[in-house]
């Protein structure tokens, strides 16, 4: 019993995260924020790509959750 709500409680911390990463690269790419690393900036497609895959993750991680 004590493995199951360990393992719940970190589905549900990574589902958060998850989530919350969709979340700013949405808000990246609505308002606008430029992100530069090592001088290069990176382009919207990134930020909406990565929401994508981010919610996608969320999405299926907690539907797996649920069963």
């Amino acid at each position: 019993m004590q493995r199951r709500q360990t393992n719940e409680a970190i589905y549900n911390c990574t589902l958060i995260i998850l989530a919350l990463v969709a979340i700013v690269h949405v808000l990246r790419v609505f308002l606008g924020w430029s992100v530069t690393v090592n001088g290069s900036d990176i382009p919207m497609w990134v930020s909406v790509i990565a929401f994508f895959v981010a919610a996608g993750l969320a999405v299926g991680l907690w539907r797996e959750t649920r069963v």
